[in-house]
């Protein structure tokens, strides 16, 4: 049996509705930008931070996917 407080709905649909004033492609930008980031700091020797940065990548491709599901389909 799953525990749900009564505002977890709630706020669900308030998170949703303020990120998907957002384009999906502002996601895939980001993206783009922590990977282009990544390397730069791979070039200049800094291999802790670039390993950091790059990590950063496939969480703004999933809120990217999010994004558009909620965009399309809707929330509940």
């Amino acid at each position: 049996m799953a525990i749900t407080t009564p505002n977890e709905g709630q706020m669900t649909k308030e998170i949703e509705q303020q990120t998907s004033k957002l384009p999906s492609t502002t996601y895939l930008a980001v993206a783009v930008t922590a990977m282009f980031a990544s390397a730069t700091l791979k070039c200049l020797g800094r291999e802790k931070d670039a390993l950091f940065v790059g990590q950063w990548v496939a969480p703004f491709l999933l809120f990217g996917i999010y994004n558009k599901i909620v965009k399309t389909e809707g929330h509940d």
